[in-house]
């Protein structure tokens, strides 16, 4: 039997030499809280779930009447067949041009940190209350960490 001091396995956890569950340490992703989301000069440069999106999925999540709801404020050509594009926000189509990863991360999870408290764009992965919230919603971001990858993953396929 090998026994390894906790830095070993630390050490051999961070060089992927390690495995939990056949996965190997750089399969293994920890989600990070939306408490805990760092934003820096508003871009979140860290994945939220450890793990890259998945554009088919964050395209589901972006026409979502009942989730992401995106296509109520925002055109977008990739999604023409779907009914009901609204204009309040700007269309998206070429914004993986105008933004990168990390900042399109930052604007998702809380716009108001990105454009300013008067912003009327919400947040996806924040706790902050709202008002008429319903009970069973207070306290809980709109999307989940992996649903805001996806998301991200697909924005970043809408270019010129």
């Amino acid at each position: 039997m090998v026994r390894k001091s906790a830095a070993g396995l630390c050490l051999a956890f961070a060089l992927g030499g390690l495995t939990v569950g056949g996965l190997t340490a750089g399969a293994v992703a920890a989600t990070v809280e939306p408490q805990d989301v760092v934003f820096v000069e508003a871009a979140v440069e860290a994945s939220l779930s450890g793990s890259p999106g998945n554009p088919a999925e964050g395209a589901k999540w972006f026409k979502n009447r009942k989730l992401g709801n995106c296509l109520a404020c925002h055109g977008n050509r990739d999604l023409a067949s779907e009914p009901f594009h609204g204009d309040i926000g700007p269309p998206l189509d070429g914004v993986a041009d105008r933004y990168s990863e990390a900042e399109l991360r930052a604007i998702l999870v809380n716009a108001k940190e990105v454009f300013g408290p008067e912003t009327i764009m919400p947040g996806f992965y924040h706790l902050v209350e709202g008002q008429r919230v319903h009970k069973d919603f207070q306290g809980k971001p709109v999307m989940s960490a992996q649903q805001v990858e996806d998301v991200i993953a697909y924005l970043k396929t809408l270019k010129e």
